[in-house]
């Protein structure tokens, strides 16, 4: 059975051009990688929370930042490794600089025993949608067609 994930496409619109807000995985895993690794904020939920508030929950968690305002439902895509990712978007504005993650701890080096703690995600970025293309992992990238169609002029939210 997959594995369930939720999560949030923040966007702004600057000097007439679409950005979205991406983040960087932490751990020693992720530090040299960056074309196809971003990501949009997201995480795993149960069923005891409903994936939208997973989603807000987890942007929360992997920035620090709150959301305000009203979560559209963008749909849902299937990552490489089997993982369902159901996101959401919204309107929204954030400081990259003041970005705070929350720590998981992983062992590190493998098979070595030993446990060290990583931020969940080491940055955050603004860029606009063929930068965004090229950086998020390949299976995330239909969430910036959804989110164009969800922002086409003749869409109502």
């Amino acid at each position: 059975m997959p594995k369930h994930s939720a999560g949030v496409l923040m966007y702004r619109i600057r000097s007439g051009r679409l950005e979205v807000f991406l983040v960087h995985p932490g751990g020693p895993f992720w530090a040299k990688k960056d074309l196809g690794a971003w990501s949009i904020p997201k995480g795993e939920y149960t069923a005891e929370e409903t994936a939208e508030a997973a989603a807000a929950r987890e942007f929360r968690e992997e920035t620090g930042f709150n959301l305000e305002g009203r979560l559209h439902e963008l749909g849902m895509v299937k990552q490489a490794g089997g993982k369902i990712v159901s996101a959401w978007c919204i309107e929204g504005d954030c400081d990259p600089a003041d970005l705070m993650s929350n720590m998981v701890q992983m062992e590190w080096p493998p098979h070595s025993g030993r446990r060290m703690e990583f931020p969940e995600v080491d940055a955050g970025g603004w860029f606009p949608l063929a930068v965004a293309r090229e950086k998020m992992l390949k299976s995330q990238s239909p969430l910036l067609d959804m989110l164009e169609r969800t922002l086409a002029p003749d869409t109502e939210f």
